[in-house]
């Protein structure tokens, strides 16, 4: 009987990590003369080192460090600047913010926020004759100016001039922020200070409304009487002056309404008998 496979059709083993230069020998299941490739070496629990940077490490330190000292530095000053506040606020002093006008802030001024109900109204209108203040002098110093380019003495001009530096500042600092503080505070001493320089303010506008020659020169004020004195030579001119005498008239009668509103207030709210005492007690401790 002859040897012969069992299956003649089973495919054969194949080693895909056999060496493909080594060919097939003889005799045996799947070819005894096919050698497979040597296993790698492998350790078990081997560590594999990797190098660090060891600058990077140390650079990444040393900005912490700075950022730890930077933030350190901002949180005393912020404590510092608290404690400020807190002692500002003790002693009863107001820090105030230039918020007016929006777009160039100079000065400050919160009526809505700073100023009682019942006296918002006087203060919104008190505001309003120092921005008629502003544009009857502003107004006035175009005029002169006009008339100055037509031949008239320079030294009006420069009167003009005079008046427009002195009079828009001293509106503020002499009688419109004494009575927003005295309205803020309601402070009797400042109600009174307010009403003797507003008087003076009062009587400034009349004046510019009529610009008597005694008190002021050659057409340096636009009133009624050097609008009469001009219109003769310049009807042109003589129309403009016209226009700066309407425009402190409306500013004087103005003016006028907000000058009771406050006297009415000073005298109705007891303001009258509490700043008599308030003078008596700071006569009594000068003399002391």
């Amino acid at each position: 009987m002859s040897h012969h496979d069992t299956n003649p059709f089973a495919d054969e083993e194949v080693n895909p990590f056999a060496d493909p230069s080594v060919k097939k020998g003889s005799g045996g299941r799947g070819g005894g003369g096919i050698s497979p490739l040597p296993p790698e070496p492998y350790e078990s629990g081997a560590t594999i080192d990797i190098p660090l940077d060891t600058h990077s490490t140390k650079d990444i330190t040393a900005k912490e460090k700075k950022l730890k000292a930077k933030e350190a530095e901002l949180k005393r000053r912020e404590e510092e600047l608290t404690r400020k506040e807190e002692a500002i606020k003790k002693a009863g002093i107001v820090i105030e913010v230039k918020n007016w006008p929006a777009f160039f802030p100079i000065i400050h001024n919160d009526i809505a926020n700073e100023i009682p109900i019942h006296l918002q109204t006087t203060m919104y209108v008190a505001f309003a004759t120092l921005i008629g203040l502003v544009i009857c002098l502003l107004y006035n110093m175009v005029a002169v100016t006009t008339a100055w380019t037509k031949g008239y003495s320079p030294i009006i001009w420069l009167l003009a001039v005079i008046y427009t530096l002195t009079g828009i500042p001293g509106g503020f600092y002499l009688w419109y922020r004494p009575l927003y503080q005295a309205a803020r505070t309601d402070s009797a001493l400042r109600f009174g200070s307010f009403l003797l320089v507003y008087s003076v303010h009062i009587a400034f506008c009349v004046l510019a409304a009529i610009a008597p020659e005694l008190v002021f020169r050659g057409g340096s004020m636009t009133g009624i009487l050097a609008a009469l004195s001009i219109s003769p030579q310049d009807r042109a001119l003589g129309i403009i002056y016209f226009v700066g005498s309407a425009l402190f008239c409306c500013e004087s009668l103005v003016s006028i309404w907000v000058i009771q509103q406050v006297f009415m207030y000073f005298r109705g709210s007891g303001k009258a008998a509490e700043m008599k005492r308030e003078v008596a007690r700071q006569t009594m401790m000068t003399a002391l």
